[in-house]
């Protein structure tokens, strides 16, 4: 590795970063991370934080797991890489895809197809939604709706149906035939109510209004997050997502449920829709499936859509879609070691009882610290909605929020921050005094951004 001041001087100066504004970067150049251990990361001064944003949601297992880093390293002694497309397939694939198989049985999902990430499993779900519908002789459901404030991703389609215009301004127009609902958010939202219950209800309300104006033969898909995330950590009340699955049952519209943050445990069940207690027709995921450690994502695919391809007899069912990293053996195997890892540490459980002591823990911060305006969250996913005035629920200021980061760092803790939302995701090994940490840390933060 190059010194230490070369990659300072450097830092930002030929990269650009993802979701960051390039002058930004140059006038502050991100933080260099160096190593990690445990739920720790290490930066290139040598300060030890803990990592409370999880990588990007998904080092579930941390940072030295060790069964994961040695199945990347057998698998690349063995064999590094050999393409999926049609005609060969690889040993760990195979495996994985039956491992998958029994992982998501319970969601009613018996099909996968591999991709790259979270952006291209969303990507391949909306493709899959179009071709099952024409394969059933709709070819006219080619329209989808979904959720403002969801995340689903980068690629078109993913910007498309994301509902959140720092994701979509700068690059329309987008695909068209994409229509937003409300979010079931509690804390702002147009029904006038902090009732969960009645915001679920009034969402339902404008989406059979939406399906009667558009025209139900014309809608492919609802796709959603079972707990939005990157908008905000918006926890819908337990209603929402089985009236959404009533209501696209009852209209023939299939459900994409993007579980790319949600699925393998972090909100306390072992994916969202399970934690509604719902059974999508299609789900994206990605992220936790290597624990970061490799990019890697799957589709999964309930037995309803996949009878319709399987049982097709023309050049309609076949997958005219695909990735040269579609099925990668060693992020197969690196996948089978973090799903055995998951499931023997059981962190779904581990993430239900730390995040409950998380959230108990914020809330004496919010009766603390006025400027904040809401806490929520799910299992080890939650947020802090800062605001410079409770009643009017004005957002916080940029560099109040910043503030909060950076004394929060210096506090030993790395946490995120999106619009006015300080953000935690933290590994889902975290233990209890891990869990204290993180409180005393953000406290710092707000205290700091407070003046005191």
């Amino acid at each position: 590795m190059r010194e230490t001041n070369f990659l300072i001087e450097n830092n930002a100066r030929h990269l650009w970063h993802p979701m960051a504004h390039p002058a930004e970067m140059h006038a502050t150049p991100p933080r260099i991370i160096n190593a990690g251990e445990g739920v720790e990361i290490v930066d290139i001064h040598g300060k030890t934080v803990l990592d409370a944003v999880g990588g990007l949601w998904n080092v579930n297992l941390g940072y030295s797991c060790e069964p994961v880093k040695k199945a990347i390293r057998d698998q690349l002694d063995e064999l590094p890489y050999y393409s999926t497309f049609r005609g060969t397939t690889n040993s760990p694939l195979i495996e994985l895809s039956y491992e998958l198989a029994e992982w998501f049985k319970a969601d009613g999902l018996s099909r996968s197809f591999f991709t790259s990430g979270g952006s291209d499993s969303v990507e391949t779900c909306l493709r899959l939604a179009r071709q099952y519908h024409k394969l059933n002789g709709q070819p006219e459901r080619t329209k989808f709706v979904a959720l403002k404030k969801g995340y689903h991703g980068t690629h078109f389609g993913g910007a498309s149906v994301n509902g959140n215009a720092n994701f979509r301004r700068n690059y329309e127009p987008l695909l068209p035939g994409v229509y937003h609902l409300p979010a079931p958010y509690t804390y702002r939202n147009p029904f006038a109510t902090t009732d969960g219950a009645e915001i679920a209800k009034g969402i339902a309300r404008l989406f059979e209004d939406e399906i009667a104006f558009q025209g139900a033969d014309t809608i492919a898909a609802l796709i959603m997050e079972p707990v939005l995330g990157a908008g905000g950590v918006i926890v819908p009340h337990e209603t929402f997502m089985p009236l959404m699955r009533e209501i696209c049952d009852r209209h023939g519209i299939l459900l994409i449920a993007d579980e790319v943050i949600t699925a393998f445990g972090r909100t306390g069940a072992w994916t969202g829709s399970r934690l509604w207690g719902v059974k999508p027709d299609l789900m994206s995921t990605a992220k936790a499936i290597t624990n970061g450690y490799y990019p890697f994502g799957a589709v999964m695919i309930s037995d309803k859509v996949a009878e319709a391809f399987e049982t097709n007899k023309t050049a309609a069912g076949s997958i005219g879609h695909g990735y040269t990293y579609s099925g990668h053996p060693v992020g197969a195997a690196a996948a089978l070691a973090t799903l055995k890892e998951t499931k023997r540490l059981d962190v779904a459980t581990n993430a239900g009882a730390r995040g409950e002591e998380l959230m108990a823990g914020l809330q004496a911060l919010y009766v603390k610290h006025e400027f904040i305006g809401d806490v929520r969250g799910k299992g080890l996913m939650c947020a802090l909605e800062l605001v410079s005035d409770r009643e009017k629920k004005s957002p916080a200021a940029k560099d109040v929020v910043q503030k909060v980061q950076d004394a929060a760092y210096e506090a030993g803790v790395m946490v995120r921050t999106s619009g006015p939302n300080v953000i935690l995701s933290p590994p889902l090994v975290i233990t209890a005094e891990d869990v204290t940490r993180i409180l005393a840390a953000l406290d710092a933060g707000l205290s700091a951004a407070e003046g005191k």
